[in-house]
């Protein structure tokens, strides 16, 4: 899973900027991609198979000794 990061969007000028407004724009297109990245991911994680070979770890796992 990639690490979340905080971006902060540029403050807002008094007169338009052009260059301004396309480099708020691509920060949030990036945004939503990489969230729809995600649940991408989780809905993947989610599927009958990747949900049973989970089950089977977490068993595997119970019958570990911890130290």
């Amino acid at each position: 899973m990639a690490n979340p990061k905080s971006i902060a969007l540029p403050l807002a000028q008094q007169e338009y900027n052009t260059t301004d407004e396309a480099v708020t724009r691509r920060i949030i297109e990036q945004a939503v991609q990489d969230l729809a990245i995600e649940i991408d991911k989780l809905q993947k994680m989610q599927s009958v198979v990747a949900s049973k070979s989970v089950k089977r770890h977490q068993f595997l796992l119970m019958g570990g000794k911890s130290v």
